[in-house]
């Protein structure tokens, strides 16, 4: 597929669907109806399906409530929160072709959090690649449907 075809899609699906952007470069989406052990199930089950494998999965969460005391902060705004992390070979290969510094994009994640502000929200974010490249492209894309295909699949249990 073209690039140019290709960019036509992830605008026409970004158009509909409810993500948005909680910062500068991060792409954030709510997980109607879910709960944080189904959408992270859901998460890795997307990854799968794509034919990828995870190759980590960060406790942020337990990270963060571990240095609290050391930085005398009073509580983790964050009820639970992990980072996913997985990689395609192919589209890393693609990526440092293309240039070298796209190396930073590996390997892709997302994070999965629910804040003690809103304890019955849970939240999917990733890094948006800027789609500046042809592989950027399809890197977003593809963070986009597992997240999408993820909120989805976690909606969808019980």
């Amino acid at each position: 597929m073209s690039c140019f075809f290709s960019l036509l899609l992830l605008i026409f699906l970004l158009a509909r669907i409810d993500c948005s952007h909680a910062a500068d470069g991060v792409v954030s989406r709510v997980v109607e109806a879910g709960d944080f052990r189904s959408t992270h199930e859901a998460l890795v089950e997307a990854v799968e399906a794509e034919g990828l494998i995870v190759g980590a999965v960060i406790p942020f969460g337990r990270m963060l409530d571990r240095t609290a005391g050391a930085l005398e902060a009073e509580m983790n705004p964050l009820v639970e929160a992990e980072i996913v992390q997985f990689c395609s070979a192919g589209l890393a290969w693609q990526m440092v072709v293309e240039d070298p510094g796209q190396i930073a994009f590996c390997p892709l994640s997302v994070a999965i959090y629910v804040t003690a502000a809103e304890p019955g929200r849970v939240t999917m974010v990733y890094r948006s690649t800027g789609g500046a490249t042809p592989a950027r492209i399809k890197a977003e894309a593809l963070l986009f449907r597992l997240v999408e295909r993820a909120a989805e699949l976690a909606r969808l249990r019980w």
